[in-house]
């Protein structure tokens, strides 16, 4: 079972690099395509009030990021 969840999609250069930066420290993770998988899509925009920015990383309790810098995905994955 994965740690936390990468809501995304293939295109984007931000979920690039946030998957690079979760790959490159060994960090598991379940990555959902959002233009793939609709249920995913009304997850993404319920956690930011309407918007779909991706990347959007959700963890097991319920915190997430939206589109996070890798300073700011680092500090996070610390804690």
């Amino acid at each position: 079972m994965s740690d936390l969840t990468v809501y995304g999609a293939g295109w984007c250069p931000d979920v690039k690099r946030s998957r690079a930066l979760l790959d490159a420290k060994g960090v598991e993770y379940a990555y959902v395509d959002v233009e793939v998988d609709t249920g995913a899509e009304e997850i993404v925009r319920a956690l930011q009030n309407g918007a779909r920015r991706i990347p959007t990383i959700v963890w097991p309790d319920g915190t997430h990021l939206v589109e996070p810098s890798d300073d700011e995905l680092t500090t996070h994955l610390n804690r």
